[in-house]
């Protein structure tokens, strides 16, 4: 049976959160290239509404060789490029918004997060076109672009705004009715077709809740801990199953949070301590 790494002291996290924001700079400046380059019709399908472009497999190549000379003793879960989970991991997206990648829409981003000891320890989501680089380390709070963010202080349904994310996992029955429910709670809804980014306007206060029935790992992991380190309720992820397995999300506003949970039937982990940096 293989030995358990000790956990991370201090300096070894520090010594990741440090490379983690070099990292995903060089990413996303690869990924804007990508972008600024790109040829409308070299993108393709994995299955329905679930595309791929070049610059996906570049930039992911990019992340894991990175990682891979600078912490070898990590393992590594993209959705390109696969891997498995590990005690020390790091999960990325190369590009969540890739639909919108391909059609010109700067709504898109990478998404980096390293998990460990059954936590997420870091997060990191950088949209390259808007230059928005969010950034958490547990317990230490969220940032854009070097300044904290901190979730809305939204009360009310009727100045809400939430963003539901689709699934074709999922019944299309099923998305109509929670659909439903927050609009009938008299909330705006939208979808902008990232659910990185959702989660991370979420943090920013851009957004008051984003829900998803179903999500992968390296879609959410990273926007997770933007949320909660902003003061947002958030489901617990890692512990609903295997983690290449992925799972249904929820991030809110704490005065929203038990409505939308009990409108979408998305549980909620239990309320976070008071954060002094999220107020």
């Amino acid at each position: 049976m293989s030995q358990q790494p000790e956990p991370l002291d201090h300096g070894a996290l520090k010594a990741r959160a440090d490379f983690c924001r070099d990292l995903i700079a060089s990413a996303s400046a690869l990924a804007l290239e990508g972008f600024k380059n790109r040829n409308t019709g070299a993108s393709e399908r994995k299955g329905p509404q679930d595309f791929l472009t070049e610059t996906d497999g570049a930039v992911e190549r990019h992340i894991r060789a990175r990682i891979a000379e600078a912490f070898p003793e990590d393992g590594f879960m993209g959705e390109e490029t696969g891997g498995a989970p590990t005690a020390r991991v790091w999960v990325v997206d190369p590009i969540d918004g890739t639909a919108n990648f391909a059609r010109g829409i700067p709504h898109f981003c990478v998404s980096i997060a390293f998990v460990a000891d059954g936590e997420i320890k870091i997060g990191s989501i950088c949209a390259p076109a808007t230059d928005d680089l969010y950034f958490a380390q547990a317990g230490q709070g969220a940032t854009r672009n070097g300044a904290p963010i901190h979730a809305a202080k939204t009360e009310d349904f009727d100045a809400a705004c939430v963003e539901l994310g689709w699934s074709g996992r999922v019944s299309q029955d099923r998305y109509l009715k929670i659909l439903t429910g927050i609009l009938d709670l008299g909330a705006n809804v939208r979808r902008g077709a990232s659910g990185a980014m959702g989660l991370a306007y979420v943090a920013d206060g851009r957004s008051d809740a984003y829900l998803e029935l179903h999500m992968n790992a390296w879609d959410c992991l990273a926007g997770l801990l933007l949320a909660q380190e902003a003061g947002a309720r958030i489901c617990d992820f890692l512990g609903g199953g295997p983690l290449e397995g992925g799972g249904p999300v929820i991030a809110s506003v704490s005065a929203l949070a038990d409505q939308l949970s009990d409108v979408s039937g998305l549980a909620l982990a239990p309320a976070a301590r008071d954060l002094a940096y999220a107020t």
